[in-house]
């Protein structure tokens, strides 16, 4: 298995591929991929990024079938079962790369700066247990003047979240701790811009 610094880097250029419009992986380069992987799967990076149809991180990173790990939920949120999906593939295949990858114009995000700034009690239990893992990332922004500029205020917004996210992932799990401490796997935060289709890696160093 790559370091993660050489996955980190895979993405980084597959990225750019994707960015520039000149993509590596075709769709019809897939039948004798499909057919490796049968018997098992090495993925070099794990994404855990938002269920928005606007990034899809294999095309996103430019990435083929059995590349990439990926868990996909509503603002990037982790919850017990992303945290396992996580460990799983970080102990199962020695994947060394984690990147929680948010993304600008969030509909999670957004949802949940309208709740903090306008409480409404007509959200389903399920959608409103996603704004509440949000909001603790969202509350103390609320408070500075960044309330007064709406588009600043989703900047930080967006990021702080994506930080709360590796934050929990680094210090929510003793495998993914262990990993880390024992220098085989890294966690990161990215994120992609629907404008440019740049993803932008936050203290990645």
């Amino acid at each position: 298995m790559i370091s993660w610094q050489q996955a980190l880097q895979r993405l980084r250029d597959g990225n750019q591929r994707f960015v520039s419009g000149t993509p590596r992986f075709e769709a019809g380069d897939s039948h004798a991929r499909r057919r490796e992987l049968v018997t098992g799967q090495n993925p070099f990076a794990i994404i855990l990024g938002c269920s928005d149809s606007r990034v899809p991180a294999e095309l996103v990173f430019d990435q083929g079938l059995g590349d990439l790990f990926v868990i996909r939920i509503a603002g990037n949120i982790v919850a017990p079962s992303q945290i396992g999906s996580v460990e799983f593939a970080a102990e199962s295949f020695g994947t060394p790369l984690v990147v929680v990858m948010g993304h600008s114009q969030c509909g999670a995000v957004t949802a949940t700066l309208s709740e903090i700034a306008q409480p409404t009690a007509q959200r389903s239990p399920n959608l409103r247990a996603i704004v509440e893992r949000i909001r603790p990332a969202l509350e103390s922004l609320m408070a500075t003047e960044l309330r007064h500029d709406p588009a600043a205020l989703m900047h930080e917004a967006i990021r702080a979240n994506i930080r709360a996210s590796v934050n929990q992932l680094r210090h929510g799990s003793e495998i993914l701790e262990r990993l880390i401490t024992d220098g085989r796997l890294c966690i990161v935060g990215a994120e992609y811009s629907l404008a440019s289709g740049e993803v932008a890696f936050l203290d990645a160093s």
